[in-house]
């Protein structure tokens, strides 16, 4: 036989040997051993387990054995649980160019907190959140991917600076064009003064389009109009408790002929009415149209509680402040002031609105509804800080009468099959991004053991509790 064929008989054999499973010619960049892998799909753990990384990618899960597998860094996970990264499904980078710096170093308090990836519900940052994406592919910048809708949907004269004024069909065609140009993950809708017609104009436009939308409601549109105009998630529960009144029709007619009075009626003005007209039947048949359509619910309890009891909480101690940029803290101010001039009757009712909206998330849930998890932190939302706000969120869920594995679903799976990145993310499979958590305790058994992180692996890079200490450390501002 000629030397070139028994090369070429070599070569085969190692091709075909490692087709069978065994050892690729090069070892891996990180084996994770004997982890209790979460499998989040299936609310169970998978004991014993050995994770492989190679190249920012998940290559191998299998069970452990006796064999030593060849890696680069190996981690020996015995009694520690393996969970898919978390996913925080509504934050905010936002403040203009005198707080980029500010948000950006917001980044590292994500990692910390177990969140590899985050949604930007919109902003005026965009540009900046576009290159912060790039540094982080590069490895230059340590941070959670960002899927961002880009600049706001609203009407004239918004509330956010950088919205883009729709009111016309033609306006809506032109910032949807340019959204489409800055290639955005989706499209994001706010009520500041919108009307009925482009709001609703704009979500059948960017269904035309293929576009995903979320976003804020005018109460003068009522939520079945938006969910059959092609809604795919709304953001917060006021619109959502808003269709569980049984006079819904009532209220939405009164608030568009109010628009033209000097004193037009808005969303804080009718809540109480809202509230009091709640009815269990009317509820359940929005959840099944929900759930019917696809329609994904951003509950955000855990900003509603701090800005229901911000009027009484004294936060100046708040560990957690340390790490946040006097600039943005700057920002609380106007919340703040807001909530000390509440009335005690304000008070009581927000407090009530929030026992209402607790008691929605598990009927929801019940009903099919997909729950997406989101913090709603960033600037301007006094106290509500990254990472640990995500956390608080899914607690509070549980609280509300999810299990740990549903409401752990919400920030994970939920989150990367809103955003259609479920192929890659969500979940701990081989062909999977290499985002994943390795927690002190089982998460299934207490949504709490998320706070227990031994290790963060995003993109593949590993971060140990010390290197996130250190990351936070570099951030802090007293």
């Amino acid at each position: 036989m000629k030397p070139t064929s028994t090369l070429l008989l070599s070569s085969m054999a190692l091709v075909l040997g490692a087709c069978a499973g065994q050892q690729p010619l090069q070892p891996y960049d990180l084996v994770i051993t004997h982890a209790n892998v979460v499998d989040v799909e299936a609310e169970r753990v998978l004991p014993d387990q050995t994770v492989c990384i190679a190249q920012g990618q998940i290559r191998r899960v299998q069970k452990s054995g006796t064999r030593t597998i060849a890696a680069k860094q190996t981690i020996d996970a015995q009694g520690k649980y393996l969970i898919p990264g978390l996913w925080d499904m509504h934050v905010h980078f936002r403040g203009g160019d005198s707080l980029t710096t500010a948000n950006r170093n917001l980044l590292p308090l994500y990692l910390a907190h177990g969140i590899t990836t985050v949604r930007d519900a919109g902003g005026d940052l965009t540009p900046a959140i576009f290159s912060w994406r790039e540094q982080m592919a590069a490895g230059k910048l340590a941070g959670p991917r960002i899927y961002t809708s880009g600049p706001k949907l609203d009407g004239p004269r918004a509330t956010w600076a950088g919205s883009l004024v729709v009111e016309s069909p033609a306006q809506i065609e032109q910032a949807l064009d340019s959204l489409q140009r800055l290639k955005v993950d989706y499209v994001k809708l706010y009520e500041s003064t919108i009307s009925r017609e482009a709001f609703l104009g704009a979500i059948a436009s960017a269904e035309k389009r293929g576009l995903t939308t979320t976003g804020h409601m005018p109460y003068t549109a009522t939520l079945r109009e938006a969910v059959e105009s092609g809604l795919d998630a709304s953001e917060h529960l006021y619109y959502v408790f808003k269709a569980c009144s049984a006079i819904e029709d009532s209220i939405t007619t009164a608030i568009r002929n109010s628009q033209t009075s000097s004193k037009p009626l808005g969303l804080f003005a009718v809540l109480p009415a809202i509230y009091r007209t709640y009815d269990a039947a009317t509820a359940a048949r929005t959840y099944r149209m929900l759930a019917k359509h696809r329609t994904a619910v951003v509950p955000t309890l855990h900003i509603q509680k701090v800005l229901a009891e911000l009027p009484d909480t004294d936060h100046a101690r708040d560990t957690l402040l340390a790490y946040i940029d006097p600039k943005i803290q700057a920002t609380y101010a106007r919340r703040i002031a807001s909530a000390r001039a509440q009335s005690a009757a304000t008070r009581a009712f927000n407090k009530q609105l929030g026992a209402r909206f607790m008691s929605m998330v598990p009927q929801m849930q019940a009903a099919g509804v997909t729950l997406l998890a989101g913090s709603d932190s960033g600037p301007f939302n006094s106290y509500v800080y990254p990472g640990a706000s995500l956390l608080g969120e899914l607690v509070l869920m549980v609280q509300a009468g999810l299990t740990p594995a549903q409401a752990l679903k919400t920030a994970t799976v939920n989150g990367a099959r809103f955003l259609k990145a479920d192929q890659r993310s969500g979940t701990i499979r081989a062909g999977k991004d290499a985002d994943v958590v390795l927690l002190n305790a089982n998460p299934l058994q207490n949504i709490s053991n998320l706070r227990g992180i031994h290790t963060v692996v995003a993109r593949g890079q590993v971060y140990t509790a010390a290197d996130l200490r250190q990351m936070v450390r570099a951030v802090k501002h007293r």
